[in-house]
């Protein structure tokens, strides 16, 4: 008999995992580093600020909100059919919890009704535009070998920041690549920004299967050889790993990158990852992946997701887990995945995720 707890405790991770990384960035997200340095002292952040009335959660952004969106459009997906137009629903059903403050009383499915997703933390403009883009119709994505008809010059990370739970979802690497890069071209058609997040959900997908992360780089580094416009993505990708070889440091992380683009924002989650396998430090590794002049909270985000896939949500620091917002239904959706996904028991999610018939 398969044991499945591991899995429960891995997929748990990584998406809480993702969320704390989101929150430890959040609040530094368009800071310098000298600025972090300056506020905070000199090793930066070194764990949740105040938060300004007590008691209160600590924030997650559109981050894992699109995260949750993602599992949701997975979840909801009538059993072998395309799962794009599923997940172009969810995701507008993300798009609507922008535009108003609070749930209406007619909400579509369990996610939507809940009104700590309504908040607007700084949502990226591409994943907005593209969203935007796909209300007034159905556009549907292209193959891997070319731009995207969405966005086409947008590499953001927007791509890659919401794309852990095809990893999660039991599809093995390959189909978990594809499915990851054509759903990022919904919103970003920039042929790096899609291979991007190919890559990151087939990384999610191996580490969860128990292959050990420097392994699972270089498989994921061989997997992007195929595609033409993989380049990018394998060079960031390794200049993580060599620099990953020499002592971290907030400075170091900036040498792989900034994270505001999909390439560098992987890199840094990988970057930082690596320092975590190593040492066994998951608190430095996740500090290491927000304390720096970029894109905090989205790397956070997604070393987050990679290092709590690897580590379990065990292995993450529970001061901090207990903390974050949206723990509970975090943990819902994680379980929801493995149920449908590994188990393929759907008895007690119809409530939650009726299943998605339309375009």
């Amino acid at each position: 008999m398969v044991d499945y707890m591991p899995i429960f405790d891995r997929v748990r991770g990584c998406l809480l995992g993702g969320a704390v990384g989101d929150a430890l960035g959040w609040p530094i997200e368009f800071l310098r580093l000298e600025q972090i340095r300056q506020r905070y002292g000199p090793d930066g952040v070194t764990g949740f600020l105040p938060q300004h009335a007590v008691g209160a959660p600590q924030q997650i952004t559109d981050d894992t909100q699109l995260t949750l969106f993602t599992a949701e459009g997975l979840l909801r997906c009538p059993p072998d059919a395309d799962p794009l137009p599923a997940l172009r629903r969810a995701y507008l059903r993300w798009l609507e919890t922008q535009r108003q403050k609070k749930p209406a009383r007619d909400v579509d499915g369990w996610l939507a009704g809940l009104p700590f997703l309504y908040a607007v933390r700084a949502p990226g403009n591409a994943c907005m535009s593209g969203l935007n883009q796909q209300a007034r119709g159905y556009v549907a994505p292209t193959s891997l070998d070319a731009a995207g008809p969405v966005n086409p010059g947008s590499k953001g990370c927007g791509t890659v920041m919401r794309s852990a739970p095809f990893g999660l979802a039991g599809m093995g690497p390959e189909r978990a690549f594809t499915t990851a890069a054509l759903a990022a071209q919904l919103t970003h058609g920039h042929s790096t920004g899609y291979l991007a997040a190919g890559a990151f959900a087939a990384l999610i997908d191996r580490v969860l299967d128990g292959v050990e992360l420097p392994t699972a780089v270089q498989q994921t580094i061989g997997q992007l050889a195929q595609y033409p416009a993989g380049g990018e993505t394998a060079a960031a990708l390794t200049r993580a790993v060599e620099l990953s070889e020499q002592p971290a440091a907030a400075e170091q992380v900036e040498q792989v990158g900034l994270g505001w683009i999909a390439e560098e924002c992987l890199a840094i989650a990988v970057y930082s990852a690596l320092h975590a396998a190593e040492s066994g430090d998951v608190r430095a590794a996740l500090l290491l992946s927000v304390n720096h002049s970029g894109d905090s909270d989205s790397t956070g985000a997604v070393a987050g997701n990679l290092i709590g896939a690897i580590h379990g949500v065990s292995g993450l620091p529970m001061e901090w887990v207990s903390e974050v917002e949206g723990r509970d239904v975090l943990v819902q959706v994680a379980d929801d995945l493995v149920m449908s996904s590994r188990l393929g028991d759907r008895s007690a999610l119809a409530a939650r995720y009726p299943v998605d018939q339309a375009l």
